[in-house]
């Protein structure tokens, strides 16, 4: 049921196709149009520059992965969070976005590293499912009652597993754990954060890392963990 009031969401997508920008930014429409949004979609990131219209969005859905962004749209973007408009996206979308910017990472509170093999090198096909494996999303404990992820259990996924470089001032809902396998360089299992959220001003800004692509956005949990972070982080 649309509800009376519209509210303005701005979809921003472009960057590496093979995380299906459109695909899965098109998967939302129905979803956001019965939630009463008028939605605009932009396949750059110019509209960030607007401010007399970002000013008035209540929430941006970005999916940018790898792309470069101009400084008076950076500015325009952070400016806007600050004042109230909502951030939220998923996977390389929103922490892989614009790599040279620290202020953009400062705002996101995250920034994908490496999404771990699923073999050791000798072993891989070279193809993109090298990199699918098979982990767990654990819910925070003490997060379980947060409207995000209320009612949901820690649940599996196949596909990547995105080790985060992240700071403490994320409210971190839920996690995913990196093995230690014996042709990792690494040694010791490591925690990352799978699913946050962040205060940035007036705005609220809101990050999943599960999201790869369609069949992942379209597994329930993670559907619904990304309406849900929608509609949070919305104005």
């Amino acid at each position: 049921m649309t509800t009376s009031k519209t509210k303005h969401a701005l979809i921003v997508r472009g960057g590496w196709t093979g995380h299906q920008p459109v695909e899965t930014t098109d998967s939302f429409l129905p979803f956001l149009t019965e939630h009463g949004y008028d939605v605009r979609v932009e396949e750059t990131t110019a509209v960030y520059a607007d401010a007399g219209y970002l000013g008035g969005v209540d929430v941006v859905v970005q999916t940018n992965t790898m792309n470069t962004i101009e400084g008076d749209e950076l500015r325009g973007l952070i400016a806007a969070v600050a004042g109230g408009t909502g951030l939220a996206g998923w996977h390389g979308g929103i922490a892989d976005s614009y790599r040279s910017s620290s202020e953009y990472l400062q705002l996101i509170g995250g920034q994908f590293a490496a999404h771990p093999a699923k073999a050791a090198p000798g072993e891989l096909a070279g193809e993109a499912a090298d990199n699918f494996v098979r982990h767990t999303i654990d819910i925070v404990p003490e997060k379980a009652d947060h409207p995000i992820v209320a009612g949901i259990s820690d649940f599996e996924l196949t596909t990547e597993q995105y080790w985060v470089l992240s700071d403490d001032y994320n409210d971190v809902l839920a996690t995913t754990t990196l093995a230690a396998r014996d042709f990792d360089p690494w040694h010791r299992p490591v925690t990352c954060p799978a699913v946050w959220t962040r205060q940035w001003g007036e705005g609220r800004v809101f990050v999943s890392t599960p999201g790869h692509d369609l069949a992942v956005v379209d597994d329930p949990n993670v559907r619904t963990i990304v309406e849900r972070g929608i509609l949070w982080a919305s104005r």
